[in-house]
């Protein structure tokens, strides 16, 4: 009983909540106020669920300047725990554009001037890309999962190289950030969501200096291995057919333009 009395409370969060935030949007050019609203429906929603969060490594940043911030991907609640755990910072992701169609979820993403991308269409994906250096020229912070879907057994899986390249041609810091135990409250494919705690370690950021689209696999793999060692996985697992498909990328990079 208890389990639906939360959950009914989640619902109806939601529902108010999300119809603020898309009348917010429709006079709010850049999200800005919108992305404020969704900072709270995200805290609602996770003190509603129970959900507690363990953070390290905030000092490590500097909340005045934007970031490229790349965590693992293991849960739905990973987004509003990335939202609570970087409150100091105006977030925008880089998302699949089938997130726009899930009922009041999708519609706030486009409320807050979040970043689809069309993964069947690469002249659409790179003008989206481009709006993410506009973002990032502005101030705002971009959000990417490098793995680009949720781990179905919680490990990494390899890492793309669409936010790497954003980070190399704008000359912005990428942040590692790993969040643990956001599975176990919620797995890919569960609907009932389970209290308790989600640590997020935030890293040192790392400098682009010195790397170039030819050589972004080299920039992947610290990011991956800053992540991998939080989660107590090897970096190098699959290396060899990871490499090979990184080389493939990188060179395919080489060609685009976003």
């Amino acid at each position: 009983m208890f389990y639906v009395v939360r959950l009914l409370l989640i619902i109806v969060l939601t529902m108010i909540l999300a119809t603020l935030i898309i009348l917010a949007g429709l006079i709010d050019p850049h999200g800005k106020v919108v992305y404020r609203i969704n900072t709270l429906w995200t805290r609602a929603i996770l003190r509603a669920g129970g959900v507690k969060l363990k953070l390290a490594g905030l000092e490590k940043l500097d909340p005045s300047r934007p970031y490229i911030f790349m965590a693992n991907h293991q849960s739905n609640l990973d987004i509003p725990i990335l939202l609570q755990s970087l409150a100091r910072f105006q977030l925008r992701w880089i998302a699949k554009k089938e997130l726009l169609w899930v009922p009041f979820f999708g519609w706030a993403m486009w409320a807050a001037k979040h970043i689809t991308v069309d993964r069947a269409n690469p002249i659409n994906a790179a003008k989206n890309l481009r709006r993410a250096k506009e973002r990032i020229a502005a101030g705002i912070s971009v959000v990417v999962f490098p793995e680009g879907t949720r781990s179905r057994d919680g490990r990494l899986q390899r890492f793309k190289k669409g936010g790497f390249l954003l980070a190399v041609q704008t000359n912005t810091e990428i942040v590692p950030v790993t969040i643990k135990g956001s599975r176990n409250l919620l797995p890919p494919g569960a609907w009932r969501l389970q209290s308790g705690t989600v640590e997020v370690v935030v890293d040192q950021p790392v400098s682009i200096a010195g790397y170039r689209p030819g050589n972004l696999r080299l920039l992947s793999d610290r990011v991956r291995a800053a992540i991998a060692g939080h989660l107590g996985q090897s970096s190098s697992a699959n290396a060899a057919v990871e490499s090979a498909q990184s080389q493939l990328d990188d060179r395919s990079l080489e060609k685009q333009q976003i």
